[in-house]
């Protein structure tokens, strides 16, 4: 049975939550980031697919490749983050349905339309980013996700030779509450959704 989390937890994940422009020099551990990825594994994609690859890119070497195909602004926040993340899909996902989805040993026969199969791995892809920063913020980090990159740019130094393709980007770390824009608005229930 599943109960509502308090009003801190909640506060956490959403209400407070902000994207970060401006880091601490402060260090994210790898056992952060393998904690993080094994709260975020447990969540929900269509047919158990897991489309979404992880590259973290916390070395000076790994954020001098990636610098050059950020948009100017990004590229300075980044290389500030302890870790930024290369959230990707990769286009290959369903051959690994017989280990992921074993019940259904046809499953990856369910994607053999191209179209189908991109659709599927670029919206859980992107879903498994989405639960990325929700892990992260749960463990305590902050977060900086990014869509202003060049894709191709970070496919051909990244991902070459690969069926891997970049989605967005998320810089991971302990913000500052300098450099946080004011709270845009957002729409009301009533503008945006309906019970039917």
């Amino acid at each position: 049975m599943t109960e509502s989390l308090n009003a801190g937890a909640l506060d956490q994940l959403f209400r407070n939550a902000r994207t970060i422009n401006v880091w601490q020099n402060k260090p994210v551990e790898e056992a952060q980031i393998r904690a993080l990825y094994d709260l975020l594994k447990m969540a929900p994609t269509s047919a158990n697919c897991c489309p979404a690859r992880f590259y973290f890119v916390k070395s000076d070497t790994g954020k001098a490749r990636l610098k050059p195909h950020l948009m100017e602004g990004n590229d300075e926040k980044m290389m500030a983050a302890p870790v930024t993340v290369i959230i990707a899909t990769d286009k290959n996902f369903a051959e690994k349905l017989p280990h992921l989805f074993p019940h259904s040993p046809d499953a990856a026969s369910w994607f053999s339309d191209p179209v189908v199969s991109e659709e599927t791995a670029f919206r859980n892809s992107t879903l498994q980013g989405a639960y990325l920063m929700m892990a992260a913020r749960s463990i305590g980090l902050d977060c900086g996700p990014m869509s202003g990159f060049d894709a191709e740019g970070v496919d051909k130094e990244f991902f070459a030779g690969t069926s891997l393709k970049s989605n967005f980007l998320c810089s991971l770390g302990y913000g500052s509450n300098e450099g946080i824009f004011p709270r845009s608005p957002r729409l009301t229930f009533d503008e945006c959704a309906k019970i039917v």
